[in-house]
């Protein structure tokens, strides 16, 4: 199979440099800056085991490669707030023998949250969901890097919304020989709802720095707490931390490459590369949305996803939130939320 790795960023170079150093024929789809680098320099990624440079084959979209391949896997690795853009590019291309992308390709969602999966079973038939666990930072044009060792990183995989099948299988093994664990299993959701939970830490981290100190991670365990809230008024299972543990144990150890140190997380990257945009929508926003229509309070989380999109908007820098400040509006948004619940309920008494 050809891997076309839609989104080659921090996610999509490492798993798509990861891949071509194992033998498989990898194309990485970019766009701006990081096109230019890539189709001019190649793909560098920095890991703990060294740097290589890996000459591949770049495009800015399909047109580019004429009729796609039936062997073709697009893998989408593009921030969620970027998924419409391009299944609306993707889907319409055509193959080779007839059809378009999204009638006979299967779309390997490799993102943060559970939306992606979502947008794009609207359009394509064949759809897969990745629960990605993956330390990999977008140093610069060009250049990625990857922590993890002596694994890349986990990739659990399966259809979406549920099942497995033969192309999953054949892709996981594809990944397991290029450095990355790759457990198929049919409910990929509950993974991804875990690390759902584990990403609503991205805005904290992006607004006020990492999350290490005893009030950012009072603060984490608070909006984690109501996430979990949300998510079981919902109906909606997750794996516990407890067997997220057991099951990564100490495969993936965090060695930053000398020369690339690790930086933050997804949301932190966005504000620090000045994109306009973050992911916190798909987020933090997943549970303000779910706890809309479960009738579950989620202040926090909205407070999160506001500032978050408001730093990205206004171009502020990553961090420049001092904690305190940010733990003082945190507290001020439950109060309000309660003296709201509060009149609600006297209305409603008022009312009978």
């Amino acid at each position: 199979m050809r891997y076309l790795v839609i989104g080659a960023g921090a996610v999509g170079g490492a798993i798509g440099g990861r891949l071509a150093e194992a033998g498989h024929e990898v194309v990485l789809v970019a766009r701006g800056a990081q096109y230019t680098a890539l189709r001019d320099h190649g793909l560098r990624l920095r890991t703990p085991d060294g740097d290589r440079t890996h000459p591949l084959l770049t495009v800015d979209g399909p047109a580019a490669l004429g009729e796609l391949r039936p062997d073709d896997v697009l893998l989408l690795a593009v921030k969620t707030q970027d998924t419409e853009a391009a299944l609306a590019t993707w889907g319409p291309a055509p193959v080779a023998g007839g059809g378009t992308a999204a009638e006979r390709l299967p779309l390997v969602c490799a993102q943060n949250g559970v939306e992606s999966a979502r947008l794009a079973l609207r359009r394509f038939r064949r759809v897969y969901g990745v629960c990605v666990w993956l330390p990999s930072t977008f140093v610069e044009p060009g250049v990625v890097s990857a922590a993890g060792t002596p694994l890349t990183g986990m990739l659990h995989l399966g259809r979406h919304p549920h099942g497995t099948d033969e192309t999953a299988h054949r892709i996981a093994a594809d990944l397991e020989k290029s450095r990355f664990e790759a457990p198929v299993v049919p409910d990929v959701q509950r993974w991804q709802y875990a690390k759902l939970l584990g990403n609503l830490g991205n805005a904290l981290e992006a607004l006020s720095g990492p999350v290490d100190g005893e009030e950012a991670e009072a603060l984490y365990a608070r909006v984690r707490a109501e996430g979990e809230r949300v998510l079981d008024a919902a109906g909606i299972a997750y794996a516990s931390a407890e067997e997220q543990r057991r099951v990564r144990g100490d495969k993936i150890t965090l060695v930053p490459p000398a020369g690339a140190p690790r930086g933050g997380g997804s949301s932190w990257q966005s504000l620090t590369r000045g994109t306009g945009t973050i992911e916190a929508d798909h987020l933090n926003g997943e549970i303000v949305l779910l706890g809309r229509l479960h009738g579950v309070p989620t202040p926090l989380n909205e407070l999160l996803q506001r500032l978050a999109n408001t730093f990205a908007r206004e171009h502020r820098p990553a961090g420049s939130m001092p904690v305190a400040e940010l733990v003082r509006r945190a507290d001020e948004a439950e109060r309000a939320d309660m003296g709201e619940e509060a009149g609600e309920g006297a209305a409603r008494a008022d009312a009978r």
